[in-house]
């Protein structure tokens, strides 16, 4: 088949398959136009034009270079034309077949380091591009890079204003992910600090013309709202936390947002919380039109562990007694992973309410059970004991076996103590993190997960003063042997496919590894990694994301075997995306060095297409 008609067929395929999948595909098939691939999140495409059969012919095609830092984002392709931020706070538009440049601009705290993504808007010839920075939503022209002065003031919106309080600038906002879009209303949520003092990370409504406020969604409900006996009287005034700072997602056809909201401030003490704190670490459905809540659960009761979700929710269809059935899944950072009918909120696997220790921390009540999903199995570790720590080398296995001796150590959410190190497993980066999974049509999920020990404390707090919590934790630790590598045993990191329908694992592989282990033999311990996968029909998964080996991968989707890889100039720590360019798909995906202390140091965005 030629690619002009591979291209043709596309866009049929692309029809069916979106409505499957349950988002809404408005732009065109070739396109990448949104956070996620589509407003679902799904991270999903129907381009099939590089198969399992041509892609180990992959090449390089371009690369567009930019100062050292952060680089996170994924960027999104509409008309040929790629939008992304840089690492020193641009915008830039670049030609999706050649890299070179369109445009640029330049926005206060975008992009650099968590500046994730863009949302692409257009209604006949008024194309927009919303960039997320810092405190502020900024509305552009998606031919120019100039800002749409009608929007809000002078092209942009304070997300602190409008938010708590008569004073915007004690509202600590810092929005990395982009927003989500519903026709003509752009919804934001997240960005707050989950340690106190914070704001409410509320889910909010705007228009996209004019940057008015719609409709506000409270992340900690106030008086006579659902939820509101879940917080200590008036906690509304001054609590703060619970934002979906991963991002949300949008069912178009029903019209209803899906936000996955996080941690309470403090993470690690709620004795100023009392309470299963409702909307913390719970999925709402949400309308998109008001900002009524439609449905809730709550994965986490009481978070004690910053156990929020490091990922979007992602739309499905599943199977259930043969038929169709629209889903929305969603993962926390224990590794759990929740399926609930999108319209009623109905678990589609049982989920147990099982019992879990209480804290012995003074002030504080732990909830006496947590929600445990039947099935899927967890990604990852969720018990640590002496059996389970590194056989990397016996010194290493020692080292390890008498550091957990002088710590507290159990199973996930067991209480961390007062001035004692406390493991925390999967850990604080466990489970999948803000990269997100990805689903097909015939709805298997993909995702790549850590599996590394981490460990804190509760300490006494230094800071006094209003709005303070009493205690304080002693840091992110990751638990580790005296070389620097994980102390648990290998994978640390792995890539997985489970059949939602069933809820059982098609595979498990580990994923990433150390190269200088690799040269020692070791090479299949997994490693961490930032970003997620993308899927397309012609049974792809592509994904980079592993910090220490810098690889871009392709592997086949029903088996896990892999296929082709490429070595990046730096870390792949990002989401990649897929896009149709002068009749040619091609893939990019953006790479730096910052999390590689040891690595080389650089960022860039790496496009690849077949060779001629």
């Amino acid at each position: 088949m030629t690619i002009a008609l591979q291209a043709r067929a596309g866009r049929a395929i692309g029809l069916v398959a979106a409505l499957l999948v349950g988002s809404a595909a408005l732009a065109a098939p070739g396109d990448y136009p949104a956070y996620g691939g589509d407003h679902g999140g799904t991270r999903y495409s129907t381009l099939k034009q590089i198969t399992k059969a041509n892609v180990a012919k992959l090449t390089q095609a371009w690369r567009f270079d930019m100062p050292a830092g952060g680089l996170q984002v994924q960027p999104i392709i509409v008309d040929g034309v790629l939008y992304a931020t840089t690492t020193d706070g641009k915008v830039v538009a670049l030609d999706g077949a050649t890299g070179t440049t369109k445009w640029t601009t330049s926005f206060p705290g975008a992009g650099g380091g968590r500046g994730r993504g863009l949302t692409y808007w257009a209604s006949g010839n008024d194309r927009r591009i919303i960039v997320p920075g810092g405190a502020f939503v900024y509305v552009i022209n998606a031919d120019t890079g100039a800002l749409i002065p009608s929007f809000g003031d002078g092209g942009k919106i304070d997300l602190r204003r409008q938010l708590r309080g008569d004073d915007p600038t004690k509202n600590l906002v810092n929005i990395g992910t982009p927003p989500s879009l519903y026709k003509d209303v752009i919804i934001t949520a997240g960005g707050v600090p989950e340690t106190s003092p914070s704001a409410p990370g509320d889910i909010r409504g705007w228009d996209v013309r004019t940057g008015k406020l719609l409709w506000a969604f409270h992340a900690i409900p106030h008086p006579g709202e659902p939820g509101y006996e879940t917080w200590p009287a008036d906690a509304w005034k001054t609590a703060g936390g619970v934002n979906a700072w991963q991002g949300t997602i949008v069912d178009e056809e029903a019209g209803v947002v899906y936000a996955a909201l996080g941690s309470p401030a403090d993470d690690f003490w709620g004795g100023e919380r009392l309470g299963n704190n409702l909307y913390g670490n719970s999925l709402v459905a949400i309308d998109a039109t008001t900002g009524k809540r439609l449905w809730h659960f709550q994965t986490v009761h009481h978070d004690m562990w910053d156990a929020d979700f490091a990922a979007q929710p992602i739309l499905m269809t599943v199977k259930r007694g043969g038929r169709p059935v629209k889903a929305v899944a969603v993962t926390n950072k224990a590794g759990f992973i929740f399926l609930f009918d999108r319209k009623t909120g109905k678990p589609l696997f049982d989920i147990q309410e099982k019992p879990f220790p209480a804290s012995d921390v003074e002030g504080e009540v732990a909830s006496p059970t947590q929600p445990i999903p039947v099935a899927p199995a967890p990604l990852g570790l969720h018990e640590i004991g002496p059996d389970s720590l590194t056989n990397r080398t016996p010194e290493a296995n020692a080292a390890a076996r008498a550091r957990l001796a002088t710590m507290k150590y159990g199973p996930v959410y067991t209480p961390i103590a007062k001035n004692k190190d406390t493991i925390v497993i999967p850990g604080f980066s466990g489970g999948v993190e803000w990269g997100g999974m990805a689903a097909d049509p015939k709805g298997i999920l993909y995702a790549n997960s850590e599996n590394i020990a981490w460990y804190t404390s509760i300490i006494d707090q230094n800071r006094p003063g209003p709005g303070r919590s009493k205690f304080n934790f002693s840091g992110y630790n990751k638990f580790r042997d005296p070389d620097g590598y994980p102390g648990t045993k290998p994978p640390w990191g792995t890539l997985n496919a489970i059949d939602m329908n069933s809820g059982k694992y098609l595979w498990k592989i580990p994923f990433g590894y150390y190269p200088e282990l690799a040269a020692k033999g070791m090479a299949d311990t997994g490693s961490e990694s930032y970003g997620g996968p993308v899927v397309t029909a012609s049974g792809l998964l592509f994904i980079g994301a592993t910090i220490y080996d810098r690889q871009f991968r392709a592997y086949e989707a029903a088996t896990g075997k892999e296929l082709w890889k490429a070595t990046l100039p730096f870390g792949g720590v990002a989401t990649p995306a897929t896009y149709m360019a002068n009749g040619r798909q091609y893939l990019v995906i953006a790479a730096s060095g910052a999390r590689d202390s040891k690595g080389p140091k650089g960022a860039a965005l790496v496009a690849f297409t077949l060779g001629k």
